[in-house]
Order: structure tokens, then C-alpha cells, then sequence
């Protein structure tokens, strides 16, 4: 069916203009960007006269470059390089990279022509003159890392000569892939164990997927994915590790699980879009989705429907408080995708959406692509992460702890762009809260961010941005701290470690504050590097009463930085594992949850050995793992904060509760004059709410008197110390004494309350002795 004639199109990739800036949408030839961080190496193919450029986020770094031909010699000649010295495999630290190698048939004592990048300028250009594979490696030593800030983290951009545009790399070796070209279907075959992937190829393009059982098929059985089955099974609408990603059928038998996914916003599941829908809206014979499906099943025999059920990838809806749907601009980008694994045989049908009179597919319908992957294909379980829209897309990895997290638990969520342990089964979330509160946890906390701050004018750039005094900050401690916005509202906290003379190290929740740092530092024109240590740097909580005594039998220290014994409460000092020369870690006597606790962080080649360490040297002590949830448990019983909940846009330090890490004895800080104003008038403080009963409220639930709102509760959870239910709540300061009664709503906020009584917060050890222990 012929569609009508375009005199002229919309494009929303890349638009920017008075009315309207689609700030996080790349055009496609631009999509390919990934980060590279120090101790770790990146694999990009090139084809002929594509330009790779690498940019250095705040200061220049070492890299190494190698690449190879398609006979697998050296093709640096091809980019305009030349040799400057070689590397063997067994001088490489990254695992991708040396079995990429010996999958070759390179030995490890083979010498490997390469080209150093070493360069004072922001960015370096290379283009290729042939195809070649190019490898980038950004080495730097443990020890450097650990103590001296060694390192920068890159940004690696892949484009395409003009007017083309680069697929995603595959996941493996593909079986098929084929375009499904604007306003068609294609159905296709998927075999138990195969996977598809379905490719946004230009960005904002929905489309819609439906699969049938082929054995259902055979007798003669229409069963296709089924809507009620999947959400009642599955009670999620997101992949994660475990089995609530699959798609049922409808006698509950399993389809489909999803893999990966870079976009987040989908549909499941709305119908696909239907001639009648175009019609009533003055479109009669306007190509639709649901006809498209079914003229793409005939061969299989499936009969025809008028509207199909699908789910509607790349489709970004959501409901309102009136309960109604409404959708927008979709917000999948150039190259986005999803992966699913077939559970069983499948025959499947993929459109690509022809809608354009709504903004679905930003009024500018696009192809999508599909590519099949065989069962022996390993693609792991993964989701986009971006730590603002504009960045560079990171795939959700398995942290360096992870050999020995699996083993132990299949419980996993996303923090940040890892997968972190929710919680153990063997003991349960009380029994690992239990274990912090009476012996001693490791739980991994590699999702912190970590940046080094170096320079002669480190001190005055810390000193301008954080909320604390840096210059009575003595080397080898630390101080927790904020970062504030002009308006004093928290952006970040996070705690400040001075390692030595012009040596910091800033450990933090969000990316935010290195962009503040970066940006404050050009303002005011500072001699200042700093080092994005995130993916670098992993690092475990030692926590609980024991902690002391099981590193006490592990921990070797040089004369001249601080003993584990020395350490006071936020002390650092860069330590051994065993002996002098054991894995280096740094060691900051600091936690996330009031006891008596410890931080290692270490380069990821050392993470399993200092994790089986401290396992085999606390084995007597009832050492313990412990997941995200016993952690929410423990710190909302010591009264911290945490983002997204007591402190987010708009809430200064003061209603965060965070009045104490503000120095208003600085004479300039980001925020002080706000800061200021409010000190004395805080309209909306944080409080402490204990329940008569263990039912914990959500996030976000108000908080009445009588039958008014007068705040909402930022965090809630039972609390074993007490056997009942707390929360911490920002309410109106008329409210806010001790002792008072009041309510949280349930249901719709009145036919259910909760009684509560003000409190003080921390809950638990309000002075803080176990942590000073």
C-alpha cells in the first residue's frame, strides 16, 4: 500500500532551535561513544575513512594503540601512525583484550607493534585509510592508582564517513540480520537459545513485536505473548539478573526473556497501531502496524486480526494522576536496541511503525534492524546507563567482586552502571542485618564514584566547592561533605580523603559533582588535574563491630603512613594485603551505617584476592555478606542521607538534615549565601517518625495532621532495633517538635493512616560511639 508523497520531513535527531533542543540525541553518525577508563582497553572497529577521536575529560593520559589488519598484521600505517614500541600479551592487564588475542593464536611472548598517544591536547583525531580492528589501552600501575591518582578516564568517538551510519557492534557472531524498512513487518523464525536484536538504526523509532509458540503452531494453536500472564508473573517491567524479565504465554508457560536494553522506555502492552485508529482520526488507508503484522504471518498460516497486542519497543507512554495514558517523542537514540533470548521455538514478527501523525516516532518514521544471534553467543545481562543525557551510553557490568557475589546470590539490581547484590537467601536481609550490627559484613560498594583531584591549586578548587573547611583537613584523614548549588541545595555528598600534599581523593554518589569540579576549576582558571577513578578503583564496606580485629590480620602498613590501629574515626592510610609486598589497597575507616566500619578500595585485579582474604581471616569473627536492602535498613536507623530521598533538587542542606556539614565560618563557598539566609528559618527540617506498628510507608507518602498534609516521609523501613517501622520526614516546622502526633497516609493518602510520634534522628547510637569505637 502506497503511502502519501513527503514534500518535506521532520528530524528531531540533533535539533536544536529557539523552540525546541533534543539535547540527548546525538545525530546517528555521532552514536558511538564509550568511555575508557585507566587499567582498562577498548576494541573498535574501523572501516575505511572512519574518524575516531579521543578526548581526554580533564587532563591528559598515556594510551596505547595497536591494530590489525584483516590478515591480522599491524595496520597502524593505516591510521598515520607509526611504531614506537611493542607490548606482549603477557604485559596486559585487560582480560578482553589478552583473549581476544589468544583466540588468534598470539602467544603470550609475542611482541606486538604499537603507537603510544601521549599528548598535553584535549583531543586526538586518527582516520582510517583501510578496515582494521584497533584496540586502545589506557595502563596505569596499582599502585600509582591507589596512591598517587595515576590516570585519566577517555571518551572514544566512532563516526562514519557523512551520510552513513554505524550499526551497533554486534554481540557475536550473527546467524541473520535483515532491515525492516519504515511503515512494513517482517516475520521470522527464532529458535530455543537464539537471540534477537531489534535496532533503532536513526533514533525515536517504535517497534512493535509480537511472537507465537511454534509447537502451539503445529497443533494448530494460536498462542502468542500474553499481557495479563507476563505482568501478573512477573510484577516487573524491567530486565535485571533473576527471572522477572520474561514474556509468558498464556497457559504461564515462559516465551521470552530480555537481555539487554540501551533505551529503558518501552510499552507492554498497548495494541499495535490499527487501521481504525487512523481512521477515525481522518487517515482512512493510512498504512498501520496490525495489518503490517499480519500480512507478514500469512505464510505461516496465522490468521489475520484487525488489532494485534505487541510490545511496543521504543514506545514512551506513562500514566497520569487522572489514570490516563499519554506518550511523547520516543526517547530511544540512534543505535539504541534490545536483546531477547527464545525460551522455546518462536515465530516472530517486527515492525517498523509507519505513524507519522503523532509524535511517536517523532513525526519522521525510520527502519528499524534485527539481527539474530546463535545459543553459543554469551551476551550478559545488561541496561543502559547515562549519567546525564548527553553522556556516553555504559552497559551495566558485572562488578570485579562478581566470581564470588554469584556464587552466593542471583538477587541483583542496578546501581549505577553495576549490578549490586540486593541480598543473600543463605541469611536473609535481618540475618546480614544482624551480622553488621553484632559481627562484621563486606558488602561491595563499587558503584561510588571516585575522582583524584591533584594539583598545586587543588585545595583552593576543594575549597570553593565543598561545604566543609578543606584547609584544617589534615593529610590522611578525611571529612564527609557537600557540594551545593548557588540556591544551597545538595547536589552531591560525599566524603573527602586528603592523601598528601596537593592530594585528594572524592568519594561520591553522583557524576554531578565531577562536571561542578571540572567547570569551577576552568571558571576560575586553576592549576588543577582531575582523575576520574570510578571504574578503576573498586572497593568493599568492612563494617560491624568486628571489623577492626578481622583487619587487624591482613592489613600491612609502610612506617610512614598512619597503622590501622593509629586510624581515628574518617582516617585513611594506603595499606598491603599481608605483607609489603601484598596487593595495595587504600584504607579509610568510614561507612555508610553508624558502626564501626572500614573502606578498602583497590585496583579490579586485586579485588577477588583481598574478597577471599578477608572471607578466610574472618571466618571465626561470622563474617558476612551484605546486600543493598539490610544497608537501606541499617542506614535509615542511623539517620543518613541519602540522594533521591533527603536531599534532591530544591531541598537545601539544612531541610536534608545535613546542617552539620555546612561551614558557614568559610568565607566563600558555592551556596554559602543561601545557605546562610536559611540557617536560622529552616521552614521544612528533616525529622524522625517511630511507628506503634512494623508496617514501613513508601517513599514519598505524606505526612498529615488531622487531614491536612503537612510533608512526606523521604525514607521509611522496619526496624529490628525497635521491632516497628520508622522514617525520616521533611514536615513543617510548626510540627516538628518532639513528641508529637502525627499520621502517614496510605491508599490514596486518607482511607488508610499510619500513627506516628516525632523523634530524633539518628535513631540508633545518636552520638555516633560505635563508629568512634
Amino acid at each position: 500500500m502506497d503511502g502519501p508523497i513527503v514534500i518535506r520531513s521532520i528530524e528531531n535527531i540533533g535539533h536544536r532551535s529557539e523552540r525546541r533542543r533534543f539535547e540527548g540525541f546525538p545525530t546517528p553518525s555521532q552514536t558511538h561513544q564509550t568511555t575508557l577508563a585507566p587499567r582498562s582497553a577498548e576494541r573498535l572497529e574501523l572501516a575505511r575513512g572512519d574518524l575516531l577521536r579521543i578526548s581526554y575529560l580533564a587532563q591528559p593520559a598515556s594510551l596505547t594503540l595497536m591494530a590489525f589488519g584483516a590478515q591480522g598484521g599491524s595496520a597502524l600505517d593505516a591510521l598515520g601512525l607509526s611504531t614506537d614500541l611493542t607490548r606482549t600479551p603477557s604485559d596486559m592487564v585487560n582480560k578482553a583484550l589478552k583473549g581476544w588475542l589468544a583466540a588468534r593464536g598470539i602467544s603470550d611472548d609475542a611482541p606486538l607493534p604499537a603507537a603510544s598517544l601521549s599528548s598535553a591536547e584535549p583531543e586526538i583525531y586518527v582516520r582510517a585509510a583501510s578496515s582494521c580492528t584497533v584496540w586502545i589501552i589506557n595502563d596505569v600501575s596499582a599502585e600509582d592508582l591507589i596512591s598517587s591518582g595515576g590516570g585519566a578516564q577517555v571518551t572514544l568517538s566512532h563516526s562514519s564517513p557523512a551520510g552513513e551510519i554505524i550499526h551497533p557492534r554486534p554481540l557475536g557472531h550473527i546467524l541473520e540480520e535483515f532491515t525492516v524498512k519504515r511503515g512494513t513487518a517482517q516475520s521470522y523464525p527464532l529458535k530455543a537459545g537464539q537471540s534477537v536484536q531489534i535496532i533503532d538504526l536513526e533514533g525515536q523509532q517504535c517497534s512493535d513485536f509480537q511472537a507465537l509458540s511454534a509447537a502451539a503452531l503445529d497443533r494448530g494453536i494460536e498462542e502468542t505473548i500474553d499481557s495479563t500472564a507476563t505482568r501478573s508473573l512477573t510484577r516487573r517491567a524491567y530486565p535485571q539478573p533473576g527471572l522477572f524479565d520474561k514474556f509468558y504465554g498464556p497457559e504461564m508457560t515462559p516465551m521470552l526473556r530480555l537481555v539487554q536494553d540501551t533505551c529503558g522506555a518501552h510499552d507492554t502492552f498497548g495494541l499495535a497501531c490499527t487501521s481504525r485508529g487512523y481512521e477515525e482520526r481522518g487517515f482512512p488507508g493510512h498504512l498501520n502496524c496490525s495489518d503490517n503484522i499480519s500480512r507478514a504471518l500469512e505464510p505461516y498460516g496465522i490468521q489475520g486480526r484487525a488489532a494485534w497486542p505487541a510490545i511496543n519497543f521504543f514506545w514512551s507512554t506513562w500514566i497520569d494522576q487522572h489514570h490516563q495514558m499519554n506518550s511523547e517523542e520516543s526517547r530511544s537514540r540512534p543505535g539504541d536496541y534490545v536483546v531477547m533470548e527464545a525460551l522455546q521455538d518462536l515465530i516472530c514478527v517486527s515492525t517498523a511503525c509507519p505513524d507519522d501523525i503523532d509524535p511517536i516516532n517523532g513525526w519522521n518514521p525510520t527502519d528499524i534492524h534485527v539481527r539474530i544471534y546463535g545459543p553459543e553467543t554469551d551476551i550478559h545481562r545488561a541496561i543502559a546507563y547515562r549519567p546525564k543525557v548527553d553522556a556516553p551510553m555504559q552497559l551495566s557490568t558485572e562488578s570485579a567482586f562478581h566470581p564470588r557475589l554469584e556464587k552466593l546470590t542471583t538477587q541483583f539490581a542496578p546501581a549505577r552502571n553495576l549490578w549490586a547484590a540486593v541480598s543473600f537467601p543463605s541469611v536473609g536481609t535481618l540475618g546480614e542485618y544482624r551480622a553488621c550490627r553484632e559481627a562484621v559484613t563486606v558488602q561491595d560498594m563499587s558503584g561510588l564514584r571516585k575522582y583524584d583531584i591533584i594539583g598545586p591549586d587543588a585545595t583552593k578548587l576543594l575549597q570553593q566547592v565543598v561545604s566543609r573547611d578543606v584547609i584544617k583537613l589534615a593529610e590522611w584523614r578525611g571529612t564527609y561533605a557537600l557540594i551545593c548549588d548557588e540556591t544551597g541545595s545538595v547536589v552531591d555528598d560525599g566524603t573527602l580523603f586528603h592523601l598528601g600534599a596537593h592530594l585528594y581523593r572524592w568519594c561520591c554518589g553522583s557524576e554531578e559533582s565531577l562536571r561542578i569540579l571540572h567547570a569551577t576549576a576552568d571558571t576560575m582558571g586553576l592549576q588543577v588535574r582531575i582523575s576520574d577513578q570510578s571504574e578503576t578503583l573498586v572497593n568493599l564496606a568492612v563494617q560491624g563491630p568486628k571489623s577492626r580485629d578481622l583487619l587487624r590480620r591482613i592489613v600491612f602498613t609502610q612506617p610512614h603512613v598512619p597503622s590501622l590501629e593509629a586510624m581515628k574515626w574518617f582516617g585513611v592510610t594506603v595499606a598491603r594485603l599481608g605483607d609489603r609486598n601484598g596487593a595495595p589497597f587504600m584504607l579509610s575507616r568510614s561507612g555508610y551505617t553508624g558502626e564501626l566500619g572500614y573502606e578498602v578500595f583497590c585496583a579490579r585485579d586485586d579485588a577477588l584476592a583481598i574478597w577471599d582474604a578477608l572471607f578466610d581471616a574472618g571466618a571465626d569473627f561470622g563474617v558476612t555478606p551484605m546486600g543493598s536492602a539490610a544497608l537501606e535498613m541499617i542506614r535509615i536507623e542511623a539517620g543518613l542521607a541519602a540522594a533521591g530521598a533527603e536531599f534532591a533538587p530544591g531541598i537545601d542542606a539544612y531541610e536534608a538534615g545535613l546542617g552539620f556539614a555546612v561551614d558557614l565560618r568559610k568565607p566563600s563557598f558555592t551556596g554559602r549565601g543561601a545557605l546562610e539566609r536559611r540557617a536560622s528559618d529552616v521552614r521544612h527540617p528533616l525529622v524522625g517518625l517511630r511507628f506503634a506498628s512494623d508496617e514501613a510507608p513508601a517513599s514519598g507518602a505524606p505526612v498529615l495532621m488531622g487531614e491536612r498534609k503537612i510533608g512526606h516521609v523521604t525514607s521509611a523501613s522496619y526496624a529490628p532495633a525497635f521491632g516497628s517501622a520508622i522514617a525520616m520526614a521533611r514536615i513543617a516546622a510548626e510540627y516538628a517538635e518532639t513528641g508529637t502526633t502525627l499520621a502517614v497516609g496510605q491508599l490514596d493518602g486518607h482511607m488508610k493512616q499510619l500513627p506516628a510520634s516525632v523523634v530524633p534522628i539518628p535513631f540508633v547510637d545518636p552520638k555516633r560511639t560505635r563508629a568512634r569505637a
